[in-house]
């Protein structure tokens, strides 16, 4: 997809999402993470990890993107409501490509509840389950 902003109001450095594609009704999207990323310097500086909750956040944007490629459209900008679960199995290191699938559960105007799986070179990394809602704000 050439322009993820065009359907997500994050803006770099807090874009997590590099493309987003449809099949059916689930979502695919990725995420590079590429060694120069800010929050490489503190965590860790001596071992790089990609934090677990930009690794869900990363997922919810994906999400978000395949929502409203599905025809969901909500009333203003969606925001986290809560992460019902996230289960970390693998690292994500620099240089990692994060390959995400991700379904909508239940999906309104109001609200969201999405679930996924985040993969690097096939081994999962991340298993998330989260609701977002309609925040008031537009986008």
């Amino acid at each position: 997809m050439e322009n993820i902003e065009k359907y997500l109001p994050h803006r770099r450095p807090f874009l997590f999402v590099d493309d987003v594609r449809i099949e059916g009704q689930t979502i695919f999207g990725s995420k590079e993470f590429g060694p120069d990323e800010w929050f490489f310097k503190g965590h860790f500086p001596a071992y790089p990890v990609v934090p677990g909750v930009l690794l869900v956040e990363s997922m919810a944007q994906a999400g978000g993107v395949g929502a409203k490629l599905l025809g969901i459209k909500p009333t203003s900008m969606f925001v986290f409501a809560k992460i019902r679960t996230a289960t970390f199995k693998r690292q994500v290191r620099p240089g990692d490509r994060l390959d995400m699938e991700i379904v909508n559960v239940k999906s309104s105007d109001l609200v969201l509840y999405q679930k996924g799986v985040g993969k690097v070179k096939g081994e999962i990394a991340v298993e998330a389950e989260w609701i977002a809602m309609a925040s008031g704000v537009p986008e």
